[in-house]
């Protein structure tokens, strides 16, 4: 057995059924291997791109995505995704190969340790030919237990030497064990005191609490305290088909009635999120408030740059179940936000359609989002861009269904129709991605990718024809908000060119058509939505106006 054999049949054993990337002279020999186990490869067209299709993967699995390059200029093409998915704290493995060990004077030689360290991805070599599955080992654990990329960079020399150990492989699943982290009981009746003494309750599920399924505890400690039920972006509209006082978004992208809301809190209970600065305001937004903060990590610091009032580090089920229990065990039960009248004012449209705002040709882009969300069924999964356009889609969608935002992930455009296409391959079923024009047309052709694997993917682009962040950000500051204007061809034509289905559409009913297509038929499909660059997004105008909508 040769070593780059080895390296695939440790991919292999780790679970490795999906991989993304790009055929060279330092990965070839390792890729032929790895087919030979049935794993699907997925040839992208750069090899950056895809590195965030395996995120998508990843967090649509739960498994660790991998991706794969060739040595030197291929590793280079990493850079932006990999520091996204570091960010995004996302378990990756990128097999990387490497020109021959110590050859610096080779063309494609690449420090690829210290460049490792500089897109904050762990490194690791493949320096000796016994070391071979030992290394994939470490990297898998590492993914996992630290929910960070690891490199595992190959030299083709090393690769094409004899691999002599013929010990059994074990898998990095196999040397984890998972027990529940109990909450110290002083914790929790720390916490208990705090509830108990409090009116108004907000509870905020992150995506901690979503991936650990801890909805029936949340729904739990919700009735006992009455306490209303708010999100993070990246939890959004979790639980909002099953609780009748869930107020959406807590944050920068929270509603005016949000806002109004939540500042009445005296109790915050964070559960598998960390209440960064876009949550809680950095602090403004629960200027009474007490925290009680439950998370798996050693610590926490919040966005307003202080700790919790109580810290209960458990996981999400076990640190609900403990503190709704000791509540119970008191007689706590607290009427709170469960009234009739914020019932009511939960229940009324987020905006009346008379302030829909159209131009010849164009759509009011928060109107296109509200037929997108009726249209496209619940079981559509939905991933969300960053940029101005994206915002109305990220405040406006209400429909429960899986999301999964790539806002504030090191800021970068681009990456979401890429995260889709790792969702898709992963859950093997149809997801849809809002996106901007810049965004899209920067990974273009990687539309051409979706096609020739044919997968279901929707990418709605919202397009104003510009760069829309920048244009609006130029108008606040009193710069010419022209230089920030991109004309752009019809974008359903350029995909049916590239062999999917497209259409550009300018009124909702061409809108409501073209959606109704792809639900009868899900295949790679672009709808190019024209939209008004006169509505400005709730966050913009609270951020470059100071005004509260």
């Amino acid at each position: 057995m040769k070593v780059y054999e080895a390296l695939a049949s440790a991919f292999a054993a780790e679970g490795t059924t999906d991989v993304f990337g790009m055929m060279g002279d330092a990965n070839m020999h390792w890729m032929n291997a790895l087919a030979g186990h049935g794993t699907r490869l997925y040839e992208v067209r750069h090899e950056g791109a895809g590195l965030s299709m395996a995120h998508g993967f990843a967090r649509a699995s739960g498994r660790p995505g991998v991706v794969t390059t060739t040595s030197g200029p291929g590793t280079a093409q990493l850079a932006t995704s990999m520091i996204v998915a570091s960010r995004a704290r996302t378990p990756l493995v990128a097999f990387c190969g490497e020109t021959a060990l110590g050859d610096e004077s080779a063309v494609q030689y690449l420090d690829q340790r210290r460049f490792a360290a500089a897109i904050e991805c762990d490194f690791l070599q493949v320096a000796k030919a016994d070391s071979a599955q030992e290394v994939v080992q470490r990297a898998f654990y590492t993914a996992r237990t630290e929910s960070r990329p690891v490199m595992v960079s190959a030299p083709i020399d090393v690769q094409l030497q004899d691999f002599e150990d013929d010990m059994p492989y074990v898998p990095s699943t196999d040397l984890l064990t998972a027990p529940r982290l109990l909450p110290h009981p002083a914790a929790v009746e720390q916490a208990r005191d705090i509830v108990a003494s409090s009116k108004r309750v907000v509870i905020i599920a992150g995506r901690g609490a979503r991936g650990a399924e801890a909805d029936e505890q949340i729904l739990a400690l919700q009735r006992r305290t009455g306490a209303m039920l708010a999100t993070t972006l990246q939890a959004k509209n979790w639980l909002c088909d099953r609780s009748a006082y869930h107020v959406g978004i807590a944050g920068l992208f929270g509603s005016k009635l949000a806002m109004e809301l939540l500042q009445e809190a005296d109790c915050v209970v964070a559960v598998g999120a960390s209440l960064n600065h876009y949550t809680i305001e950095s602090g403004y937004l629960f200027p009474e408030a007490k925290y009680v903060q439950i998370d798996t990590a050693p610590h926490v610091v919040m966005g307003n740059g202080r700790v919790a009032d109580c810290y209960v580090r458990a996981d999400a089920t076990t640190g609900l179940t403990a503190l709704t229990e000791a509540l119970e065990a008191r007689g706590v039960a607290i009427e709170g936000f469960h009234t009739a009248e914020v019932h009511r004012r939960l229940t009324a449209p987020l905006i009346d359609p008379a302030e829909y705002r159209s131009e010849p040709g164009l759509l009011d882009p928060r109107e296109a989002i509200a037929v997108i969300d009726d249209e496209l069924p619940g079981d559509i999964g939905l991933v969300l861009g960053s940029g101005h356009q994206t915002d109305f889609g990220t405040m406006l969608f209400q429909r429960s269904r899986e999301v999964t935002s790539n806002y504030g992930m090191f800021g970068a455009i681009g990456q979401a129709p890429l995260l889709t296409i790792g969702t898709v391959v992963a859950g093997g079923k149809p997801a849809f991605v809002v996106e901007g024009d810049a965004s899209f047309l920067m990974h273009l052709s990687e539309f051409e990718t979706a096609c020739r694997y044919e997968l279901p993917l929707l990418v709605v682009v919202m397009n104003d024809e510009g760069l829309g962040a920048e244009f609006h950000k130029a108008q606040a500051k009193g710069l010419d908000p022209q230089l920030a204007v991109i004309p752009t061809p019809e974008l359903g034509t350029v995909a049916r060119a590239l062999g999917g289905g497209g259409a550009t559409v300018r009124t909702t009913a061409e809108l409501r058509a073209a959606l109704a297509e792809y639900v009868r038929a899900p295949r790679p499909t672009v709808i190019d939505v024209r939209i008004t660059r006169e509505v400005l997004s709730v966050p913009y105008r609270r951020i470059q106006y100071g005004e509260d909508v």
